[in-house]
């Protein structure tokens, strides 16, 4: 880990993925900063946050930086009307947004909404108008759960945009938006942030490409082929979120 010796840290910057660590608090405990990064959209914040805390970390629903209040800025700011295609729990994110006589469509990870009738209507929303938007919490390939990797959002994107011919506009990881949101939220310059995740090009690359440094875990949706990819190469590989904190401390 010496690239990171005599490198001055102001704080973490971390992407969240399902796991559960003893050694969560030591980075609260030391003083520095701490967001959490996550492009969860099957789930409110507030339970995601419940779920984190029943598994024993100390987190809050502002320490959280998730693509569907980035989404609502962004659709309130522009005034567009969403067709929503996400899962059901995330709706409740959307409440205060005109839906009405949609002028874009808002994707997101529907799981079993995504069905061939689910995606035909939105298809056929975008397709209907002079100047398709499509907006995406996320562009991720697959993720992991307990029961295996399954498709993420990103897949059903790409198969929008190349019906449509129109290009989505990612407001989760990896765009450089999302992690700039959340440096801006903790007052700190990308240059003194460390984003830790398990993720090669999400995690990974879309911290490196903001001017963050980036740790990946070998755990959660990591495979021993990440470590050749071919664009993204992380400042250093650990084992663990245990082993992160300690690499960061370190430098303290």
């Amino acid at each position: 880990m010496d690239q990171f010796k005599g490198k001055e840290l102001d704080l973490g910057v971390f992407g969240v993925w399902r796991e559960s660590v003893p050694d969560r608090l030591w980075i609260k405990a030391s003083g520095l900063k701490l967001r959490f990064c996550t492009n969860e959209t099957q789930a409110t914040r507030e339970k995601f946050v419940k779920k984190l805390q029943g598994m024993g970390f100390d987190i809050s629903v502002t320490e959280v930086t998730a693509p569907a209040p980035a989404a609502c800025r962004i659709l309130k700011e522009r005034s567009l009307r969403p067709h929503l295609l996400v899962h059901n729990a995330l709706v409740p994110e959307f409440a205060e947004i005109d839906k009405a006589n949609p002028n874009c469509v808002v994707i997101g990870d529907a799981a079993e909404n995504f069905t061939y009738a689910n995606l035909n209507e939105a298809f056929r929303v975008l397709i209907g108008m002079e100047k398709p938007v499509l907006i995406s919490l996320g562009r991720g390939r697959y993720y992991k759960e307990t029961d295996g990797l399954k498709l993420d959002v990103g897949a059903y994107m790409k198969a929008l945009e190349y019906a449509c011919d129109v290009q989505a506009e990612v407001v989760g990881k990896p765009a450089k938006m999302f992690f700039e949101s959340a440096l801006a939220e903790m007052g700190v310059p990308p240059q003194q942030a460390i984003m830790i995740g398990d993720d090669i090009v999400n995690d990974v690359g879309g911290a490196q490409r903001c001017g963050m440094r980036a740790l990946q875990v070998r755990t959660g949706k990591y495979r021993p082929c990440d470590e050749n990819h071919p664009h993204v190469k992380p400042d250093a590989y650990v084992n663990n979120l245990a082993e992160a904190v300690d690499v960061i401390l370190q430098q303290l």
